[in-house]
C-alpha cells in the first residue's frame, strides 16, 4: 500500500514556479496584442495602396489637361496673330557650382539659409521677392531656374532622401513619408512630387522634409564657372534649361 502511495506521489506532475506562469502569461498576451497590430498595419497599407494608385491617377488627369490647355491658348493665339505668355513657374530649382573659396561671410550665411552647404547640392525654392533678392546675393555661385514635372519626379525618385529625426534617410518606403507628413495629408511619393511640383499649400513641410539633393559634377563639365550663362558661361539664371543641366548631373 505505501509502495502504492509513493508512485503515484512520483507520477503527480511538478508544479511549476509562479513567476513562470506570469511570464508565460505575458509573453502570451504580448504575442497576441504584437500579432494583431501587424494585422492592422496590414489592413491599413492596403487601404493606403488603394488611395496612392487613386491618387497618382487623378495627378495624371491634372497634369495632361493642364498640357493640353497651354497648347490649346498657344494655338488659339497664334490664330488671332497673338502671343501667349505661359504664367510664370512657381518653384525655381538652385544648384550650388562653386566651393567654400573666397566666400564672403553674407554669401556664407545665405548659402546656409538655403541649405546649400555642399557643392553640387541642388534645393526647390517657392518664387518670391524674398527668395529671388537672396538669390541675387549668391548668384555667381550657383545655377537655378524653372524645373519641369519630369525633373522633379527624377529627382525625387532618384536622389530623393528625407529627413527622419535629424537623420537622412532614403525614400524607399511610402510609410516614412505618411508617418513624417501624414498629417498635411501627403502619404506617398506621388502627393510628395505633386505638392513640390504645384507649390501647394503644404510646400514648405515637404521641402524642409527632403534633404538637399546630392548630385554629381555635370556630364561634359562646366564651360566657364566665373561668366554668367548668358555670356556662355554656367552661373545664373537659365530658366528652363535648368532641366538640361539636371539630366546631366542626376
Amino acid at each position: 500500500m505505501a509502495e502504492a502511495k509513493d508512485q503515484a506521489a512520483s507520477n503527480r506532475p511538478t508544479p511549476l514556479p509562479e513567476s513562470f506562469l506570469k511570464k508565460r502569461k505575458r509573453n502570451q498576451e504580448i504575442k497576441a496584442k504584437r500579432a494583431e497590430l501587424l494585422e492592422s498595419e496590414k489592413k491599413k497599407n492596403k487601404a493606403n495602396r488603394k488611395i496612392a494608385f487613386k491618387r497618382a491617377e487623378q495627378y495624371v488627369k491634372e497634369y495632361r489637361q493642364a498640357e493640353r490647355s497651354l497648347i490649346q491658348m498657344k494655338r488659339q493665339a497664334r490664330k488671332n496673330d497673338n502671343f501667349y505668355v505661359p504664367p510664370e513657374s512657381k518653384i525655381i530649382f538652385v544648384v550650388r557650382i562653386r566651393g567654400i573659396n573666397r566666400l564672403s561671410p553674407k554669401v556664407r550665411s545665405v548659402m546656409r539659409l538655403l541649405r546649400l552647404l555642399q557643392i553640387h547640392n541642388g534645393v526647390f525654392l517657392k518664387v518670391n521677392r524674398a527668395t529671388l533678392n537672396m538669390l541675387k546675393l549668391v548668384e555667381p555661385y550657383i545655377a537655378y531656374g524653372y524645373p519641369n514635372l519630369k525633373s522633379v519626379r527624377e529627382l525625387i525618385y532618384k536622389r530623393g532622401y528625407g529627413k527622419v529625426d535629424k537623420q537622412r534617410i532614403p525614400l524607399t518606403d511610402n510609410q516614412l513619408i505618411e508617418k513624417a507628413l501624414g498629417q498635411y495629408n501627403i502619404i506617398c511619393m506621388e502627393d510628395l512630387i505633386h505638392e513640390i511640383y504645384t507649390c501647394g499649400p503644404h510646400f514648405k513641410e515637404a521641402n524642409n522634409f527632403l534633404w538637399p539633393f546630392k548630385l554629381n559634377s555635370p556630364l561634359g563639365g562646366y564651360h566657364k564657372k566665373r561668366l554668367h550663362y548668358n555670356e556662355d558661361g554656367d552661373y545664373g539664371n537659365r530658366e528652363e534649361k535648368i532641366n538640361a543641366l539636371i539630366r546631366r548631373m542626376n
